[in-house]
């Protein structure tokens, strides 16, 4: 079993666009989204939910009022001002954040803690295959954590149905989420744009990928809107001995394919984009199982 995950160093640069094409093109794959902070690959593959999976994060401090001798210890010692004292103590949910402050100096251990549901994660079925994705509340963290569960049920599915791939849709950034993202892969696509922007990006994720030993690939998407810009990323990637697996023309198809809620392998098949994607598709093959 091959992992591959695509990145970008940022949001916006059409990773999620490429991903699902990818799923399109793909016979015998596992699909991972683990963009858990704002997910969006199920709008182009449509999943139908299976199983839901709670996902237990952050501890929540809770005070037991008969216990409490309201000596407003924990409310003074509380950094981020977690427990309301009016008409009795109690912890505020949106404020805590689990450190456990309260629950040390509170005289007569009338604090403890208890789960809390911080997400969802969710296995679910495709047109092109099974999908595992998850949903993090707002103001949540442990976002890592709820990816590392996303990528370990879907490694345990693709197990289980024999599946050569799981292909992730990795978070935007450099980040927690994006590290979990990436431990054990087979290889990463960074997905840029020729921007100058988009090349300091690329910069940041290719440092990230060698430091943690992953093959870096590079995709350039809409290469065509800044020849220059192109040739400099070209021209990086060369001096650097990173392989160049693609680079996608502007389409307007590919607008049309997001509204449409599709990938746009799936909406345009020969659109000069699908094209460019498929034989994007066709190199990282050759990665994947040489």
């Amino acid at each position: 079993m091959r992992q591959i995950t695509i990145l970008s160093g940022k949001g916006g640069t059409g990773k999620t666009s490429l991903a699902g094409s990818f799923a399109a093109l793909s016979k015998d794959a596992v699909f991972a989204d683990c963009d858990v902070d704002a997910s969006n690959l199920h709008l182009l593959l449509k999943p139908d939910i299976i199983e839901t999976i709670e996902f237990k994060g952050l501890n929540l401090a809770k005070i037991t009022s008969d216990e409490c001798i309201q000596c407003g210890l924990c409310a003074e010692k509380c950094r981020f001002k977690a427990i309301d004292h009016r008409g009795g103590y109690r912890v505020n949910p949106l404020h805590c954040e689990g450190c456990g402050v309260c629950i040390r100096v509170c005289p007569v251990g009338a604090i403890a803690f208890e789960d809390r549901v911080c997400g969802h994660a969710y296995i679910s079925e495709t047109r092109f295959g099974p999908m595992v994705h998850a949903y993090l509340k707002p103001g949540m963290e442990n976002s890592g954590k709820l990816v590392t569960l996303v990528r370990q049920t879907a490694q345990r599915i693709a197990e289980e149905k024999g599946k050569q791939l799981v292909l992730i849709d990795g978070p935007p950034g450099i980040g927690c989420p994006v590290i979990a993202s990436l431990s054990g892969v087979d290889a990463a696509v960074v997905v840029v744009e020729p921007t100058l922007s988009g090349i300091h990006d690329l910069k940041r994720a290719l440092m990230l990928l060698d430091h943690f030993k992953i093959k870096p690939l590079v995709c350039i998407n809409k290469h065509d809107i800044n020849p220059q810009n192109t040739g400099e990323i070209k021209g990086f990637c060369s001096e650097n001995s990173i392989e160049l697996v693609g680079a996608i023309p502007f389409d307007g198809a590919v607008t049309k394919a997001m509204v449409a809620g599709l990938p746009v392998v799936e909406y345009a098949p020969e659109s000069p984009a699908s094209r460019a994607i498929k034989d994007t598709w066709s190199l990282l093959g050759w990665h994947l199982y040489d």
